[in-house]
């Protein structure tokens, strides 16, 4: 393995707390009522807390994966992943994304690119042999640049 990085994005991580604590004490108050009738809708509703949690703490992390091949991106356990073939690579280079890029994945229509973040705001842009543009968010974003520029090169 070339290159290995995970980075933590603990505002994420805070939020997922907040919104389990909320879950947690709606699911207390909603129980220490008397019975419905209609209990199917409190499975459905329980059911719906437990999607919403995991899908926020699948953006919990981004783990960076430069091999012989290729370049993986993973948010948090790998519901969300990306792989991209170094072959297809033409070039890299640090940038910086603007506060209202956000974190997460996302189609940014102008510049027409894919950002994928989980903190911060430097990143790694790829531009892709058929077009297609990627900004990587990282917190060592000059080692992730050179580490793809040494893989392209070889």
């Amino acid at each position: 393995m070339k290159y290995k990085n995970t980075q933590i994005g603990y505002l994420m991580l805070i939020i997922t707390l907040a919104v389990a604590a909320l879950f947690a004490r709606v699911h207390i108050m909603s129980s220490a009522e008397p019975p419905s009738a209609d209990s199917g809708t409190n499975l459905l509703v329980t059911a719906v807390m437990v999607l919403i949690l995991l899908i926020l703490a699948s953006f919990g992390s981004l783990q960076v994966i430069i091999d012989e091949e290729n370049l993986r991106i993973k948010f948090g356990f790998g519901i969300f992943r990306k792989k991209l073939l170094l072959d297809d690579i033409i070039s890299a280079k640090t940038v910086k994304n603007h506060w209202y890029y956000g974190w997460g994945i996302k189609m940014w229509f102008w510049p027409r690119m894919w950002i994928y973040n989980v903190s911060g705001f430097d990143a790694v842009e790829i531009k892709l042999k058929n077009g297609k543009t990627y900004r990587i968010g990282t917190d060592e974003p000059e080692k992730l640049e050179q580490a793809i520029l040494h893989s392209i090169k070889q």
